[in-house]
């Protein structure tokens, strides 16, 4: 780098740090300056500006806002592909008798490590479980090129405001996550673009066939163990899934989650050994690009059904 254009980025730098840490308003950066300067620029600028503003030192220690770093970070993931995640939640943690209808802290790690590991996605159909507010499968949608993505939840609220957040970040929804032909029609006419689909499912109902139906490459969930009914529920779900699959592949899970009661996190692993389904933890990613409690410590086990 010549040094004229080492002082220009630094001088870019310094306004968004000092920006930042007084909390000024988004429209106030030089946004236009960056632009222009990744255009020349790999992704480490990107990452130089974050390690100036929402992971300085001082905003480790005197965190902004959530809504304020969600909102930088949701303008600056814009600037290099146009793309950024839209999302209407509740600001209520418990809404309407559920807890989906918020963004939890595991979808947000798994999100981030989906970000470090695309190819587990592209050209695949993934099947969320429990997918809540939706920003997992939007950022995978986003950047990982899956073929399909099957976001499904139970509570009428949550899917309701979920199938309103996949419209509001630019995607069709398809009526119907088992009609082949129609998704090859659509496929043909935008590769780009994944085949959306929203699909109601309740655990303690939904049967194998239906399941099967659904002929996902890859299962996710966030933040779903957080009560042993919940966790018997699920299990038995990746059971029929399993049961489906005897003479296919084996179907790669992740399930993420916070690990606020050890005693919890254990009765999901006893299950899955009764249940025949074997695991392994998966190793923590290095990059943290969202906000989320630093101290939560959290968790993602890839099931093998």
């Amino acid at each position: 780098m010549a040094p004229e254009e080492r002082e220009e980025t630094s001088s870019l730098l310094q306004s968004f740090e000092r920006r930042f840490l007084a909390a000024r308003a988004l429209r106030s950066f030089p946004w236009q300056s960056l632009e222009e300067k990744l255009r020349h620029s790999g992704s480490e600028l990107l990452l130089d500006i974050l390690q100036k503003t929402v992971k300085h030192p001082l905003c480790v220690k005197h965190p902004p806002s959530v809504k304020y770093a969600r909102c930088f970070l949701s303008e600056l993931i814009r600037k290099p592909s146009g793309d950024s995640v839209t999302l209407s939640e509740s600001t209520a943690i418990i809404s309407h008798g559920t807890t989906g209808l918020v963004t939890w802290s595991a979808a947000l790690y798994l999100a981030e490590w989906a970000l470090e590991n695309t190819a587990a996605f592209t050209h695949r159909t993934v099947l969320e479980l429990g997918s809540g507010a939706g920003l997992t499968g939007l950022v995978i949608c986003k950047t990982c090129r899956p073929r399909a993505y099957i976001f499904s939840d139970c509570h009428s609220h949550v899917l309701e405001q979920l199938r309103g957040n996949i419209l509001l970040n630019g995607f069709l929804l398809e009526p119907d996550a088992t009609a082949p032909a129609q998704h090859a029609e659509h496929n043909a006419h935008n590769s780009e673009s994944p085949v959306v689909t929203v699909e109601q499912l309740d655990w303690d109902a939904v049967t194998a066939p239906q399941l099967a139906a659904l002929q996902p490459d890859i299962l996710l969930a966030a933040d779903v163990l957080y009560c042993p009914e919940v966790i018997l529920s699920l299990v038995r779900v990746l059971q029929r899934l399993s049961a489906c699959r005897k003479d296919e592949q084996s179907l790669d899970a992740y399930i993420a989650f916070t690990i606020r009661n050890p005693e919890t996190c254990r009765l999901f692993t006893t299950e899955l050994g009764r249940a025949g389904i074997s695991w392994e933890a998966v190793p923590h990613h290095s990059q943290k690009l969202f906000p989320y409690e630093e101290h939560s410590e959290m968790a993602i086990l890839k099931l093998m059904l």
